[in-house]
């Protein structure tokens, strides 16, 4: 191989590996994000659920 068919398999190797590391990161973001979302739909419910027992024991109101 000359030296330009060198730089042109560089260039398209690193194209490649910018091109996973860019579609990793973003996949990750958004299974993050996703995972952030359930944890707080359950602190949701919890917090329902305490203020239901609040009203039912105590006859109180939480805010």
């Amino acid at each position: 191989m000359n030296e330009p068919q060198v730089w042109t398999l560089i260039g398209v190797f690193a194209a490649g590996l910018f091109g996973m590391i860019t579609l990793m990161s973003t996949l990750f973001v958004r299974i993050i994000r996703t995972e952030i979302q359930g944890v707080h739909r359950r602190l949701d419910r919890i917090d329902a659920d305490v203020n239901a027992l609040m009203r039912h024991t105590f006859g109180i109101q939480r805010d």
